[in-house]
């Protein structure tokens, strides 16, 4: 008798990945057959794990959901169950509007879907995951939910409040990815400034990466998603002083306009934004930020729009995204100021933004040629094996491109001399 066969879907950001991999453990552990974003059919079940982030996110996600929900009708799959963020905050709506679905669970229900398949939920191996990144990297997921009240963030909504996990339960996780072939660890959460103050009574970020960096076989520990305001300044002599800390910091700063800033309830000023970054990089020479802005947000003006432009090209980011404003329900924002700009400026804004960010890239890379920098291996494509520095993330930011015959294999690190540079990815060869 064949084993039976599930899709797990994933929508959204990593946290939702590190949700999915841990649902695919949980039931190949209960003999099922697993794969990850499949596009095949013939699935006894399907889970979509839904995004529910931005106005763009969701509409994507209900479209995989009818996506399915056709394919459900033709015969092709025979389950069809919606997890995920989407899931938690609009169940009742989805449940009315589509019927087709046999199950909605929230983000939370992990032991009802795994037993709503007949399977055991096994708590004792929740930390152990089914790898759906490059074997060499992973995402290591260290809180749930968020304290801050940003006043255009539905996240708190979908997520609750800040709930860290304890150091122990994510050594013993780093160690199983470790011994799994996980070399770089991404640490994600919606918000790791606060790690561990709910459960240790003070921030506990620090002596985290430092367990974490103890465990054999972990070359990189990368940090995802910092926030400016109280901001956890320990860390930065870690990174300055322990080599596996990557001198690479990704935190969202949003805006820079003090107007601005106050309306989106951010708790943070751009005179106390400026000395925060000084700090920074004095603290850790050398170290790349990433960060994100949110264009078009209610009342925004020209002048405010320009204040924020201006200060990009002053600051050269290196690395930058942006999003144009959509409004949420639910949230402070969507409900006290009117949506006043329409989508097309929004988007002129957010493209103005990406040009700038173009040119400030491109200046940068063509700094690096001639210089040397340990790289990661992801892939290889054509001519080119591809590769990362400890600046660049994976899957976000620039890529080098390696010309040379060498065989290398995914994880390999090794020594590039930059040959070459375009706007955003870089060219070398092995020295």
């Amino acid at each position: 008798m064949s084993k039976k066969r599930v899709n797990v879907v994933t929508m959204g950001c990593s946290k939702n990945l590190v949700d999915s991999e841990v649902l695919l453990n949980q039931l190949e552990r209960g003999k099922f057959e697993v794969v990850h974003d499949s596009n095949e059919t013939g699935f006894d079940a399907v889970f979509i794990n839904t995004c529910g982030f931005i106005h763009d996110a969701k509409e994507e996600s209900i479209e995989m959901i009818l996506d399915y929900a056709e394919a459900k009708k033709r015969g092709e799959i025979e389950k069809l169950y919606v997890m995920g963020c989407l899931s938690e905050r609009y169940q009742n709506d989805l449940e009315k509007e589509l019927p087709e679905v046999d199950k909605y669970f929230g983000k939370f229900d992990m032991k009802a879907m795994v037993t709503e398949l007949k399977v055991t939920f096994q708590p004792e191996y929740i930390y152990e995951r089914k790898i759906t990144t490059p074997s060499h990297f992973a995402y290591l997921k260290i809180s749930e939910g968020c304290n801050r009240s940003c006043s255009f963030c539905a996240i708190p909504k979908m997520t609750g409040r800040h709930k860290s996990r304890t150091i122990e339960s994510l050594v013993m996780e780093a160690k199983y990815l470790a011994k799994n072939g996980v070399k770089e660890i991404l640490l994600i959460a919606q918000d790791l400034s606060y790690y561990g103050i709910d459960i240790y009574g003070k921030g506990q970020l620090g002596e985290l990466i430092n367990k974490i960096s103890e465990v054999d076989g972990i070359e990189w520990i990368r940090l995802h998603y910092l926030y400016p305001t109280k901001f956890p300044m320990d860390i930065l002599p870690i990174m300055r002083e322990n080599p596996k800390v990557c001198k690479y910091l990704d935190f969202p700063l949003q805006h820079i306009s003090n107007r601005v800033l106050k309306n989106m309830l951010r708790h943070v000023t751009r005179e106390e934004t400026e000395a925060l970054i000084a700090k920074i990089k004095e603290e850790v020479p050398g170290v790349v930020i990433r960060t994100t802005m949110l264009v078009g947000f209610p009342g925004e003006t020209q002048e405010d729009f320009d204040e924020l432009k201006a200060y990009i090209q002053e600051t050269k980011f290196e690395r930058l995204g942006v999003f144009p404003y959509s409004k949420e329900e639910g949230t402070y924002a969507g409900d006290k100021f009117e949506d006043s700009l329409d989508d097309e400026v929004k988007q002129n804004r957010a493209n103005e933004i990406m040009e700038v960010q173009q040119y400030i890239s491109a200046e940068l890379n063509q700094q690096k040629i001639g210089k040397e920098y340990k790289v990661i291996i992801d892939a290889t494509e054509g001519e080119f094996v591809v590769g990362r520095t400890e600046f660049d993330s994976p899957e976000v930011d620039g890529e080098v491109l390696i010309s040379t015959d060498a065989e290398l294999k995914k994880g390999d690190m090794v020594t590039v001399k930059i040959t070459g540079a375009e706007d955003y990815d870089l060219y070398g060869e092995l020295v």
